[in-house]
């Protein structure tokens, strides 16, 4: 059994953030859900964690903040920023993709994660790979 990958879930709104929650472990995702910006940079510092989905407009600090402060420790973390008060985001961002609220399905969203945590542990390895001859052991 491969193991969980563990989704970030960001959002003030504490309806939304259950929602989010119970649609990604059905899924089979390991979830740390977080309703301060906060909280999730904390989680975040602790390890462990494959992609970020954060809501955009927080008080005190919102999710482009948390966001960039999150590349700036791991730039290879892909992260998803969403919003349900802005269609459209053209602000200066670090996240990879952005997603207005309400105005995509949920599994346009599961696809984007599925195909980001993809695209982040890189193409499958063969099941009989070859080593290179120094590390190969000896006959």
């Amino acid at each position: 059994m491969k193991p969980k990958r563990t989704i970030l879930c960001v959002d003030d709104n504490e309806q939304s953030l259950s929602i989010r929650k119970v649609m990604l472990e059905t899924r089979g995702y390991r979830v740390v859900a977080c309703s301060s910006a906060q909280d999730a940079l904390e989680n975040f510092k602790r390890g462990g964690i494959d992609l970020v989905l954060s809501d955009l407009v927080m008080p005190n600090f919102d999710g482009t903040k948390l966001i960039e402060e999150i590349k700036n420790l791991s730039p290879e973390t892909p992260a998803i920023l969403f919003s349900g008060k802005i269609a459209i985001y053209d602000g200066d961002t670090r996240a990879d993709v952005f997603l207005p609220k309400g105005m995509y399905a949920p599994a346009e969203l599961l696809e984007r994660i599925r195909l980001m945590l993809v695209r982040k542990r890189g193409p499958r390895k063969s099941a009989n790979p070859r080593l290179p001859a120094a590390m190969a052991p000896p006959a």
